[in-house]
């Protein structure tokens, strides 16, 4: 064996160790899909799993766990109502480029409480973390006042959530959480990921996804209105004016 290939093999074992040496972390999902029907009121989703620990052994100090539910990015428009001369209008609005159309963190304990500012960043941890990327180039204090209205707006509709003590860690091992899936909830491709934190530091980091989709009459009109958004539109018109016009011919046979 070659001195070359023999340090490329140390190398190598020595990276083995060093993973080895790190906490692991092993998620799961109670549900890997969500369907949602005509019937669908919500939904409330397990998200559990395992830290395997090196040697097999927690420490007597057991880390923290942070669980970020997030759905797809989308960009949404902001608008802030005045009222004017008695009548409450659109007054100004701000454009934000990428916003998760869901949003929920659970944690052991407050992200303040296990780690900065910057790291709480860097991950997203927490709704005052979130890179809401706003795309009008308006000034700093505006920015700050949408971006406090999207928060506040999203958190009333129950699509951002923050669950401060919502996960359980059983003996340093093993963890779950519960996260509300409301009724109004988008549909898409949405990543659970899962942190370890231990004294301000992420340790091991993983992620699952979830469909969340619509099924049977419900999925079919989604297909419609996005495949063929004219035709929907038109039918949608017809069928607005079909039932106004029996509407008022029954009104005028009973009066």
């Amino acid at each position: 064996m070659s001195r070359r290939t023999a340090s490329l093999a140390l190398a190598a074992l020595s990276l083995l160790l060093v993973a080895a040496a790190k906490p692991v972390l092993v998620p799961d999902i109670s549900s890997r899909s969500v369907e949602i029907r005509y019937s669908f009121t919500g939904a409330q989703l397990l998200l559990f799993g395992a830290i395997l620990y090196p040697r097999g052994r927690a420490p007597e100090r057991p880390a923290d766990i942070v669980v970020v539910l997030r759905g797809p990015v989308e960009p949404i428009v902001i608008r802030e109502k005045q009222k004017i001369a008695g009548i409450w209008m659109n007054a100004d609005s701000n454009r934000f480029r990428s916003a998760p159309s869901f949003y929920a963190v659970a944690s052991s304990r407050p992200i303040n409480a296990l780690v900065d500012e910057r790291t709480a960043a860097i991950y997203e941890l927490g709704l005052q973390n979130l890179q809401l990327s706003p795309g009008s180039g308006a000034l700093p204090e505006k920015e700050r006042r949408f971006e406090a209205g999207l928060l506040d707006l999203r958190r009333r509709q129950g699509l951002y959530a923050e669950y401060p003590n919502g996960v359980e860690i059983s003996q340093g091992v093993l963890y779950r959480a519960t996260i509300s899936i409301p009724s109004q909830v988008p549909v898409g491709t949405y990543t659970a990921e899962t942190f370890l934190v231990d004294r301000g530091r992420v340790l091991a980091a993983a992620t699952r996804e979830i469909e969340i989709d619509k099924t049977g009459f419900e999925r079919f009109v989604a297909l419609a209105a996005r495949r063929h958004a004219f035709i929907y539109g038109l039918i949608s018109v017809i069928l607005s004016l079909g039932l106004g016009y029996v509407a008022g011919v029954l009104f005028r046979r009973r009066f």
